[in-house]
């Protein structure tokens, strides 16, 4: 399993912050935990969160610019499962690829919280759930909202 040397996820002090979370409605058992996860540590952080829902993950890309406009920070939350066909690639190469390059074009910081994962049971040990081992939209969210009070520090 990955996640050897991350950080520890520890609340940043974020008030006055705000983040938008953007969620994928599939696989619901798992985004509905990694949506719980974010709400969680963007509370713990002070900041103010709004949850949008999408379809797939693949809409995700356009709602996180969107929010990135007007958003302190934005995390993207889903849940893409290797099947029988290269789909699996395609999915994940276009949300990682739009992710980044909204981030960049927008200078919003965007917390990655799409698991990308072989099987149902590697997504529910990266969801947060009760004896997973990793807590990703926990962690997406600290991380963007870490990043957002950096920028803020450099821009001042």
């Amino acid at each position: 399993m990955s996640g050897t040397g991350r950080p520890a996820a520890s609340a940043v002090e974020a008030a006055g912050l705000t983040v938008g979370i953007v969620a994928a409605r599939w696989h619901e058992e798992i985004t509905d935990q990694l949506v719980a996860r974010a709400v969680q540590a963007a509370g713990d952080s002070g900041a103010a969160a709004t949850v949008v829902r999408v379809a797939g993950t693949l809409e995700i890309p356009v709602v996180v610019q969107t929010l990135a406009r007007r958003y302190d920070a934005v995390v993207a939350l889903g849940a893409v499962i290797r099947g029988e066909t290269a789909h699996f690639h395609y999915v994940c190469d276009s949300v990682t690829s739009g992710l980044t390059r909204i981030s960049l074009d927008e200078e919003t910081p965007v917390g990655n919280g799409v698991l990308t994962c072989d099987s149902l049971d590697q997504a529910v040990d990266r969801s947060g759930l009760p004896g997973s081992h990793e807590d990703k939209g926990y962690e997406a969210t600290l991380a963007a909202l870490e990043t957002a009070l950096l920028l803020k520090d450099l821009r001042d």
